[in-house]
């Protein structure tokens, strides 16, 4: 029983203010670039997370010397083309979708072929959307059935510029094409489908050789090669999709009122607000500023009463396309029937959650129509669970563990949740924080 979380009770209300750790996107991204970059780089308020540890892991392979104790962490970056490339290298992406296809931008210049491997989760996600535009610079891939891991990259010393279309809203794909863009002599152009834009903030912070032109719906951007990446500190802004858990917990408690310090609230990660401001929730920034690009601020949610349904519109999708497991949750809770369309990318991540979200609502008696990518949900405003359910065998998705924490805090019931190690992915202090609330 010591890998499961038993829930008989639902939280009481409370009055808090918390602090979640840091953005594991930005914490991935600011390893990455800081192995590119001439000298030692510092962070404050990385997410010591295995996710994190993999990217960092992985760096250390291609010869980069990293000193990482939980204050600090300190990449002592070779330069632009300082990575060590040998023979019979292998890169563990472990459970990290975004570490494993954004490095393969970065080694698509390696002389010897390299190996990349995943957890069993990760071999099951598709890598063929990544390997088709980066062949077109030069390289060339050996997938596992033609889509998934472990692939070799072969690379090239005569890359050349691509243009490319990103129409799946896929920050990961955009992200590893801006970064092979940046080992080309010439100019990459990329139109992508809105979605997550650190990378290119921070390049932009950098003063990388980066254009970029945001449209309504797809975004052109031009990268160059740059003559060097200069070291950089970063004291990484909290992680709003770890934040979202409490925001939703908060929402659908009882005279409860939070605020979570210092989130990155980035508009291309904060679908999740827009939409539950539009289900009633009540949410308000406060003390907001900038921070090398990205806007950071408080985030206060005070419980709501009375919820209203949505018909969600599909431009937020990509914004908030790692809450939706949450959002449903909210649904739930509303008073009418909630819609939600093109959603096919939520079968892309770490377990197939569309169907995951079925199931848990399911098991909470309410009811829903699926297709393979959408759901309606009919929300149940009086909705209280009193029976036995258990989660188990979701690929050890840690977002559908920590969401089913949420769902039986919520609505009550007897929750037998397994495999609370999944949280180590990506919030190992996920449940020391939902212990600060309950107290």
């Amino acid at each position: 029983m010591s890998n499961i979380i038993v829930l008989k009770k639902k939280i009481k209300k409370f009055k808090k203010i918390i602090n979640v750790p840091g953005d594991k996107s930005l914490s991935i991204r600011w390893v990455l670039f800081s192995s590119l970059a001439n000298g030692i780089s510092k962070a404050k308020n990385l997410l010591i997370s295995e996710d994190v540890i993999a990217a960092i892991k992985a760096i250390r392979v291609l010869g980069v010397k990293v000193i990482l104790n939980n204050e600090l962490c300190k990449v002592y970056g070779n330069g632009l083309n300082g990575y060590k490339y040998k023979k019979n290298l292998t890169i563990n992406a472990y459970n990290s979708g975004t570490l494993g296809r954004l490095i393969l931008g970065l080694v698509i210049n390696s002389p010897y072929p390299i190996k990349l491997v995943g957890d069993n989760s990760l071999s099951k996600r598709d890598f063929k959307r990544i390997s088709d535009p980066l062949s077109k610079f030069g390289a060339k891939f050996i997938l596992k059935k033609k889509k998934f891991l472990p692939l070799k990259i072969y690379g090239s010393s005569n890359l050349k510029p691509i243009k490319y279309f990103e129409k799946k809203g896929s920050a990961q794909c955009k992200s590893s094409v801006i970064f092979a863009g940046m080992r080309t002599n010439g100019k990459t152009i990329i139109k992508a489908k809105k979605s997550r834009n650190h990378t290119e903030l921070l390049s932009k912070h950098l003063k990388l050789p980066i254009k970029v032109k945001e449209g309504k719906t797809i975004d052109r951007i031009e990268i160059n090669k740059p003559k060097k990446i200069t070291n950089f500190n970063y004291n990484i802004p909290s992680d709003i999709s770890s934040s979202a858990f409490f925001i939703v917990l908060t929402a659908l408690s009882n005279n409860s009122e939070l605020i979570i310090k210092n989130v990155n609230v980035n508009k291309s990660r904060v679908g999740i607000i827009t939409i539950l401001k539009k289900m009633g929730v009540k949410i308000v920034f406060i003390n907001k500023k900038k921070y090398k690009g990205e806007l950071i601020s408080d985030i206060k949610v005070i419980s709501c009463e009375s919820l209203k349904p949505i018909n969600c519109p599909s431009i937020l999708n990509s914004s908030a396309i790692d809450e939706f497991l949450l959002i449903f949750l909210v649904a739930a809770k509303a008073n009418g029937i909630s819609i939600f369309k093109d959603l096919s990318e939520l079968n892309q991540k770490e377990s197939p959650r569309l169907e995951w979200g079925k199931k848990i609502l399911m098991e909470m008696g309410i009811k829903t129509v699926t297709t393979k990518n959408s759901i309606k949900i009919f929300g149940n405003p009086n909705l209280r669970v009193n029976k036995k359910i258990v989660i188990k065998k979701y690929l050890k998705d840690h977002r559908v563990f920590m969401t089913c924490i949420i769902a039986a805090l919520s609505f009550g019931g007897n929750w037998f949740i397994h495999d609370k190690d999944s949280i180590k992915t990506s919030f190992p202090n996920f449940l020391k924080i939902i212990n600060k609330l309950k107290k």
